[in-house]
């Protein structure tokens, strides 16, 4: 995951402010509104997972520049990674207790991580389109496979 943010948060740091702001029909409007849920939703499932009290939706506070966000969002990552990295196998089972929009919702560790991976792909997929529509062209792959092949030996 850390491997595709920073692709994608290349991508984006290469972009104008014109086609960071520029208007798009989307789940968001903007390239910038996208990249700051991803940004939100990956700290907001951390402080989850670590158990912050109150926890904070970045987006909901978020008044920074293009340069702050893309940083907050590369120490998400970097941050995530660790923390998985780290987090007991054993755990995987326990309930993580959440709120969503004032209501407290539980899920097993197992069933949260893969959630956030999957809605972090759909809204990855969202900003390649938005950059493509947004006349971005500098694209490298991200797919999983790409991943374990350039793992495999060893330049990713």
């Amino acid at each position: 995951m850390a491997w595709t943010n920073s692709k994608i948060i290349g991508w984006l740091d290469q972009i104008t402010e014109e086609q960071w702001e520029q208007n798009s029909i989307n789940s968001f409007t903007s390239i910038k509104q996208t990249a700051l849920h991803i940004a939100s939703a990956g700290k907001i499932w951390i402080d989850f997972w670590k158990k912050v009290d109150n926890p904070v939706f970045l987006s909901s506070e978020f008044d920074g520049t293009k340069t702050d966000l893309l940083k907050i969002w590369t120490d998400t990552s970097s941050t995530l990674k660790d923390f998985i990295e780290n987090y007991p196998e054993e755990d995987y089972l326990k309930q993580i207790v959440f709120k969503v929009r004032g209501e407290e919702w539980q899920m097993e560790f197992w069933q949260t991580f893969t959630h956030f991976i999957n809605h972090a792909t759909y809204h990855r997929g969202q900003l390649v389109t938005m950059l493509r529509q947004a006349g971005f062209e500098d694209f490298t792959s991200t797919d999983l496979a790409t991943y374990y092949r350039l793992s495999n030996s060893n330049t990713a």
